[in-house]
Formats: C-alpha cells, sequence, structure tokens
C-alpha cells in the first residue's frame, strides 16, 4: 500500500470511530520520507485530510528534516510525533546520541510511554505521567488473546480505572493491582488481559 493510499485508509477510520464514539481520535500518519520535500508534501496532504498529528522518524530523517517539519506542523495546527526508531542501534553505545539541553522542558512537549507497556503498569504509568501524556499500547493491544478490538477496550477500562481511583484519593502505587481487579470485575476484556 502506497503512503497515500495509506493516509486515506487511516483518515476513513479515524473519522468512522470518532462518529461512532463521540470521542477525538488520532493516528500517526507517518510523514517520514527519502527527502524533506517529500515529508513536508506528506504532512500537507495529511492536514488537508484533517489529521491531527503527523509522525516522523528523526533518527533516519536527521535533525535538520525533522526542525523543518516542527516548523511546518507548528505554522499549520499539526501535532507532531518525533518517533525513535532504529533507538536499539544508538543505544547499544554508552553515549549514544544524548543532548544536554532538557527536552521535556519545552513547551507543548508531551511524555510519552510506549515499548512493551501493558493494562497491569497502568497505576504506575497513571501515577509517573498524570493526565498529560501519550501511551502507546502496540502489543500490550494487538496481543489481547480475544483481538485488537478488545485489547483497545482492555487498556481504556484500566486507565479510566486507575484515573478515576487516583482522583478518588486512593494510593496507586500500593492499590495499583487491586483497582485492576476490580475493574475487571466489570470487563470482561480487562479480566481476559
Amino acid at each position: 500500500m502506497r503512503w497515500r493510499d495509506r493516509f486515506l485508509f487511516c483518515a476513513e477510520a479515524l473519522y468512522k470511530a470518532q462518529a461512532e464514539t463521540g470521542e477525538i481520535k488520532g493516528h500517526y500518519l507517518n510523514a517520514t520520507a527519502g527527502t524533506s520535500e517529500e515529508m513536508i508534501k506528506r504532512a500537507v496532504f495529511a492536514r488537508e485530510l484533517g489529521a491531527p498529528i503527523v509522525m516522523h522518524d528523526y533518527l533516519t530523517g536527521g535533525f535538520t528534516a525533522s526542525t523543518s517539519l516542527a516548523h511546518y506542523c507548528r505554522d499549520n495546527g499539526l501535532l507532531l510525533h518525533i518517533h525513535r526508531a532504529m533507538h536499539a542501534v544508538i543505544d547499544r553505545h554508552t553515549r549514544g546520541i544524548y543532548f544536554t539541553q532538557d527536552w521535556i522542558s519545552l513547551p507543548g512537549v508531551l511524555p510519552v510511554a510506549s515499548g512493551g507497556i501493558h493494562v497491569w503498569h497502568m497505576p504506575a504509568l497513571t501515577e509517573i505521567f498524570g493526565d498529560d501524556a501519550v501511551l502507546q499500547f502496540g502489543g500490550g493491544t494487538l496481543g489481547h488473546p480475544w483481538g485488537n478490538a478488545p485489547g483497545a477496550v482492555a487498556n481504556r477500562v484500566a486507565l479510566e480505572a486507575c484515573v478515576q481511583a487516583r482522583n478518588e484519593g486512593r494510593d496507586l502505587a500500593r492499590e495499583g493491582n487491586e483497582i485492576i481487579r476490580e475493574a475487571s470485575k466489570w470487563s470482561p476484556e480487562l479480566a481476559a488481559a
């Protein structure tokens, strides 16, 4: 499937999910390309489709391309997810690529939890990251024994249970597993996860 077809397919699914749930949905349309010009062309097309967010791999794309895309996104109301694919190649080295500036303090930056997270991590994720974060459940959704949709339901139920418990003053660090067990009593998807 070519990138333009993939963008159209994802946009259609995004709008369908929003219509069915009444909630804002997003999909990271991957603008990473062989040239900066092609990358911007993809971001422009994503914006024309009304997509709220695009993704770019900063390691394969490079810092200049990432900065150019960041400027385009900022100027055109798009969110930008800078992905770290290929990080293992660099992380193997003790010094790898590192930055002396704390990027987390920059305005408009959200922390992202990704890589092996699942419903039993939800109490810690909720406590550590709070409400303003991106939780990316790949295998934690796709690995559900009943399929992808029940996996997504299990994640959502676990998240809402933890947020509610936190808002009620419960100690997520101490009671986290019990909170998930309680929620799984009324969610078969969570119980099976």
